[in-house]
């Protein structure tokens, strides 16, 4: 099994700009494929990015050319990389090991107008 820990939300005004991280212990990081996911208040957890072991990524469109996922396996830790932040960006952001299927404990992201 796997344990993630995300860390790096917080308060941003609109335009400002946060990186998250996701931390894994216990897995095999190296080739585990890694997912960024949120969820407002009353909406669906949606996929906001994911980054393969191998460092392919694919975006949500809403976030393409803001948002950047990256990898760092010397420190078992999977960025993203979050600028020009909008008041819909707000949620909570969770990263999920592919192939474990474990989810960290999530964190929060508010961005004000």
């Amino acid at each position: 099994q796997v344990q993630l820990v995300e860390s790096g939300g917080g308060l941003v005004q609109a335009g400002g700009s946060l990186r998250l991280s996701c931390t894994a212990s216990g897995g095999i990081f190296s080739i585990d494929g890694t997912g960024w996911y949120r969820q407002a208040p009353g909406k669906q957890r949606e996929l906001v990015g994911f980054i393969s072991s191998n460092g392919n990524t694919n975006y949500l469109d809403s976030v393409k050319g803001r948002f950047t996922i990256s990898r760092d396996n010397a420190k078992n830790t999977v960025y993203l990389q979050m600028n020009s932040l909008k008041p819909d960006d707000t949620a909570v952001y969770y990263c999920h090991s592919a192939l474990f299927d474990s989810w960290g404990q999530g964190t929060q992201v508010t961005v004000s107008s």
